[in-house]
């Protein structure tokens, strides 16, 4: 019966994301808002519901490696192999502007979980505490606010001119694929992942291993299947919106709301789990050739995938 669940639940998170992408693209080109802050806005905060149900959920539970874990294991899972499997689909377009704040943001929220993980700055036992959650909450605001700036202060008279012979999208219509949309999407995660832990504990493996694996893959589910469906559209950047703010999210705004509920010790996180987290919110900008991403730099980022998920099973 799980696994009949399990297939079910994809089907419907495959058609609801393609719904999402397509209403949050309406609404981009109604307004004149660029794909990627509609991508890291719209999609990638709203395809992050699960992250923050699972995460929010453990954390009052007191399964902290559950909160932190599906963390760290989504933010890998979406670089090395939701932006790699679109990049192999259709190439990424990484534009110079997002290379300058939005790809070194993520990096940045990165390295500082990691040094807050382990206590660099005080020394003391490792936890993630409510000051620590303070901090990252302010960042993810002081995100959203220069992004907005940012896209409002751009030209958009060109994007007006070049879209004013074509029929204005229906915004209500476009917001209810929005809405609709996101529901469906966070309903199905949550059959998957039930479904996904239930078949993984039957098999007897750990907490850590479940949430940084199957969990973290489970809730990033609707990231992949909104940037695939956004690169099937040709709108890559949308599709790189969608990663790098979800995974901004899921850093500054998740986690920080989950420290509030309860201090978070990650026990079963080891340091190598971080370290290729960091290594996934760098390697798009080290693999960024002409202002995009290759389908050979979706292949590294997939092979990259491939070995860190062999090193978890060798370690289970």
């Amino acid at each position: 019966m799980e696994y009949i669940i399990l297939l079910i639940a994809l089907v419907v998170i495959i058609w609801s994301a393609d719904m999402l992408v397509a209403g949050a693209v309406d609404i981009a080109r109604r307004y004149h808002v660029s794909d990627f802050v509609i991508g890291a806005v719209i999609v990638g905060v709203g395809t992050s519901c699960p992250e923050l149900f699972v995460s929010s959920l453990g954390a009052f539970q007191g399964q902290v490696d559950v909160a932190i874990g599906n963390i760290v294991g989504s933010n890998i899972f979406n670089v090395f192999f939701i932006l790699g499997l679109t990049a192999l689909v259709m190439p990424v377009e990484a534009p110079r502007e997002n290379r300058r704040f939005e790809l070194p943001f993520c990096i940045g929220l990165s390295l500082l979980l990691t040094l807050l993980a382990f206590n660099f700055f005080d020394g003391t036992a490792p936890v993630i505490g409510r000051i620590d959650g303070l901090v990252l909450l302010a960042l993810f605001a002081t995100f959203m606010y220069i992004s907005f700036r940012r896209d409002k202060s751009r030209d958009v008279g060109q994007s007006a001119e070049q879209t004013k012979d074509k029929p204005k999208p229906n915004v209500w219509l476009a917001a209810v694929k929005v809405l609709g949309g996101l529901v469906l999407l966070v309903t199905s995660c949550h059959y998957f992942v039930d479904s996904a832990i239930a078949i993984a504990k039957a098999w007897g493996v750990s907490e850590a291993f479940i949430s940084i694996t199957l969990i973290a893959c489970g809730t990033s589910l609707p990231e992949l299947a909104a940037s695939i469906a956004a690169a099937a559209k040709r709108n890559t950047q949308l599709a790189l919106g969608n990663i790098i703010g979800s995974n901004i999210f899921n850093i500054a705004f998740i986690l920080g709301i989950c420290s509030q509920i309860s201090p978070l010790r990650g026990g079963g996180i080891t340091f190598v789990d971080y370290a290729v987290m960091i290594a996934a919110s760098i390697m798009p900008l080290l693999l960024v050739r002409n202002g995009r991403l290759s389908r050979v730099a979706g292949a590294i980022m997939l092979a990259m995938f491939v070995a860190y998920n062999a090193y978890l099973i060798h370690n289970i």
